[in-house]
């Protein structure tokens, strides 16, 4: 894709949002989405769509596995110095779970692309994993590790939030229902993921 591709929105005649980045290939995708999932997820596809080409300037034929190693390893740099990182994950680069939803846009492109059969392209360049050779045979290793981590506790007001977008009392009984079993949940998961800290590197004497 020669340039740094523009995304444009516009609105159909029907009032259905459209999106373009003025390549046919492309842009047959993005019509191929807006026949069979939600306006927002065309808009987010296409923006997804426009940052791996914006780091990746090829033709969408062109592209090979490794320009998606390339772009992984770009994304996972720091972006405001090493020492400014996430509380939630401890990284400075891209978050892994903001990696793994451009690719599976990017993904989802090639996987129409391999489909029609007017076009030379035979494999999706993005792996969904990578080969892993263990004793008792090959097996695959996922291609971005996503940091488990725990629920967010809701303060008061954002509680209260909540409930107000509830319309009937069924719903609000429910959910006060529920909070003192998911308050005690994180609670739980709260102390076993300390424990597991304090523990790490520590050995087990039998």
């Amino acid at each position: 894709m020669a340039g740094q591709p523009e995304l444009v929105r516009d609105v159909d005649a029907a009032g259905n949002p459209a999106a373009s980045l003025d390549h046919a290939l492309v842009d047959d995708y993005l019509e191929f989405v807006v026949a069979r999932c939600r306006p927002n997820t065309l808009l987010v596809t296409a923006y997804h769509l426009k940052v791996f080409f914006s780091a990746v300037p090829k033709e969408p034929t062109d592209v090979v596995t490794a320009d998606v190693f390339t772009f992984i390893t770009a994304r996972r740099k720091p972006r405001q110095g090493t020492k400014v990182v996430r509380l939630e994950d401890g990284e400075a680069g891209l978050s892994a779970r903001t990696i793994k939803r451009r690719l599976a846009g990017v993904s989802g492109l090639f996987g129409y692309l391999m489909t029609r059969d007017d076009l030379a392209v035979k494999r999706n360049p993005v792996p969904t994993g990578l080969a892993e050779r263990r004793r008792g045979g090959n097996r695959g290793a996922p291609l971005l590790r996503t940091p488990r981590t725990l629920p967010r506790v809701l303060g008061p007001d954002e509680v209260e939030g909540m409930l107000g977008t509830l319309n009937t009392a069924r719903d609000r009984a429910m959910v006060l229902a529920m909070l003192p079993g998911l308050v005690r949940a994180i609670s739980e998961a709260t102390v076993a993921a300390a424990c597991k800290s304090r523990c790490r590197g520590s050995r087990r004497v039998r």
